[in-house]
């Protein structure tokens, strides 16, 4: 507009003073249009970031995300943005259901080697281990037991069954000795509860057998088991509470993909905002 006048001979100055507005008032409103322009712009990003990541992320890591991907953002706007959008993670906070696998002395309880000593700087160096129970549609279970990295909070190997036999915890236990057996360079510790599958005869041998420390919390002290439970409410917290109960087939189905999205894609605070993978892989190529 201004430069079309300008072409016929007038200039801005002159206009303010023909229809009676301060020149200031005129670039507040122009410099006021292109924020409104940013704006839409921004706030069609920050939907499209809450729904990439399955509505699972606050206004903190959204701003993450953002500035990933180069934009200098506060957190305080992204949190207005997403409260006059309506965006807000509205999954349940509930306590979650445990599953109590202790028996007894069944077998030769080990002793506790982490301490609560759960930070390591190096990978397959710590691994803990436990098994958490779901209720599917109906009067179906599940069980879920992965073995989870210390190192990155990565979950290495799990398995999901209908009901907690030894199986639930050997076949990710086989997975995770080929791993180490390749890539470990330090011997490894699996850390568990006391719950009779990890007393068990075949899983003391095993570990025994690929030269891996066995590691017990304390009876009743969840305390040592902390990162593990840590994992199970944040799974539970984003894809399982608040959610109508589904078949096992089905939720078998969403534990699996959400565990493939979880060491992938969602970000973590303490490993600088990436991902387990991303921040494994980095490493490693630092390493190199």
């Amino acid at each position: 507009m201004a430069f079309e006048l300008k072409e016929e001979g007038f200039r801005l100055k002159d206009i303010f003073v023909v229809v009676g507005i301060p020149e200031a008032t005129y670039h507040y409103h122009v410099k006021k249009m292109g924020k409104e322009d940013l704006d839409t712009e921004l706030k069609e990003l920050i939907t499209h970031l809450f729904k990439k990541f399955h509505e699972r992320y606050g206004y903190k890591r959204i701003t993450k995300e953002l500035k990933k991907l180069g934009h200098s953002i506060n957190h305080k706007k992204v949190y207005r943005i997403m409260r006059e959008l309506g965006l807000k993670c509205v999954k349940f906070m509930r306590k979650s259901r445990k599953y109590n696998s202790y028996k007894g002395n069944v077998g030769k309880v080990a002793k506790n080697r982490l301490s609560r000593r759960f930070s390591t700087p190096i990978p397959l160096q710590k691994l803990v281990t436990y098994i958490t129970e779901f209720k599917c549609l109906g009067e179906e279970k599940l069980y879920l037991n992965p073995i989870f990295d210390l190192y990155n909070g990565e979950v290495i190997a799990f398995e999901i069954r209908k009901r907690p036999t030894l199986d639930l915890v050997m076949e990710p236990l086989r997975e995770t000795t080929e791993i180490i057996k390749n890539h470990a360079t330090y011997r490894t510790t699996i850390h568990s509860d006391q719950g009779w599958h990890y007393q068990h005869n075949q899983w003391v041998r095993t570990l025994k057998e690929n030269k891996v420390f066995q590691s017990m919390s304390r009876k009743a002290t969840c305390a040592d088991n902390a990162p593990i439970e840590n994992f199970f409410g944040i799974l539970k917290q984003e894809m399982y509470y608040g959610e109508e109960l589904v078949s096992y087939d089905e939720l078998k189905r969403r534990i699996e993909e959400y565990i493939d999205w979880y060491n992938n894609e969602r970000s973590k605070t303490k490993l600088a905002g990436l991902s387990p993978v991303e921040y494994r892989t980095q490493s490693s190529q630092s390493a190199a």
